[in-house]
């Protein structure tokens, strides 16, 4: 264990067994563990048998157990710093302290786990080769609205936490902002005994939320997609562009072109061009 280190060290988000053991070990041996909650990271470390000190560091009381704690890794000491589940920082505190601690030349050392932001996405059947993670949306419904309407035109995947209590209302204004035909996916109480992942369009969801009032409990992670995925229909200068190039290329490869062109899908462009070659010519005989 290396002295004045912090480490970030991520937890289970439902499943105590996924866990690494690295991280049972760092747990165990630092000087000193900043926990977002005594009572909620007690549990977990009194599962695996570890008695490390803890220091309850919250977003009240982050400021001045950040001074603390970097004074502590300056002089030696290491430290862990946990949120209730996952991976810290990923809407968690822990900013001030990491910022602080490296701005201070203190080495501040990942250790890998559990996200709900990657769990989510890898099962939703959503395009993740690029997406936007906004955590938490504002409580008021004026202000949470003014957020989507500001996303509603974002192209990659959009990923969300949400609470039980918000969890209607948020999709609800999901599907007035986005639209109701706008594919998205609920993972709710992930690794945990009563998982679900459901996928449907927002006013789908919005019914299934409904159906059940066993719906309504637990951890979200909202994912909708990108708003591309939604836009198939090509406009006029799409169009344009794809018979110019249909002109000299193959339908392949002219919605390929096209795709690389205007940042649309090659799906969509493909399905035009096969439409286009196989539309009657309207050009008068020769």
């Amino acid at each position: 264990m290396r002295a004045g280190v912090l480490y970030i060290v991520a937890t289970p988000i439902g499943n105590l067994e996924d866990i690494s053991p690295r991280a049972l070990r760092v747990l165990a041996e630092v000087d000193r563990i900043a926990v977002e909650d005594t009572r909620h990271s007690r549990r977990l470390l009194s599962h695996y048998g570890i008695n490390t000190p803890l220091l309850a560091c919250h977003e009240h009381n982050e400021d001045e157990v950040t001074t603390l704690l970097v004074d502590r890794l300056l002089t030696g000491e290491s430290v862990a710093l946990v949120s209730d589940a996952g991976t810290p920082l990923i809407s968690d505190p822990g900013y001030r302290l990491v910022h602080t601690a490296r701005a201070r030349g203190i080495f501040v050392s990942p250790v890998p786990g559990p996200s709900a932001l990657t769990a989510a996405l890898s099962v939703s059947g959503l395009p993740t080769d690029r997406f936007v993670f906004e955590g938490f949306l504002p409580a008021r419904h004026q202000a949470r609205v003014t957020r989507l309407e500001s996303l509603a035109h974002e192209v990659r995947t959009l990923v969300f936490y949400e609470s039980s209590h918000r969890i209607a209302d948020v999709l609800g204004d999901m599907a007035g902002v986005f639209g109701p035909d706008r594919p998205a996916v609920v993972a709710r109480e992930m690794t945990k005994m009563f998982e679900q992942v459901q996928s449907d369009q927002l006013a789908g969801l919005v019914e299934w939320l409904r159906s059940d009032p066993h719906h309504l409990k637990g951890e979200f992670v909202v994912l909708v997609a990108g708003a591309s995925i939604v836009r198939g229909a090509l406009d006029e200068d799409d169009r344009r562009i794809l018979e110019m190039l249909l002109q000299e290329l193959t339908v392949k490869k002219a919605a390929a072109l096209a795709a690389d062109i205007t940042g649309k899908r090659k799906k969509d462009f493909y399905d035009a061009a096969v439409r286009m070659k196989d539309a009657p010519s309207t050009e008068p005989p020769d």
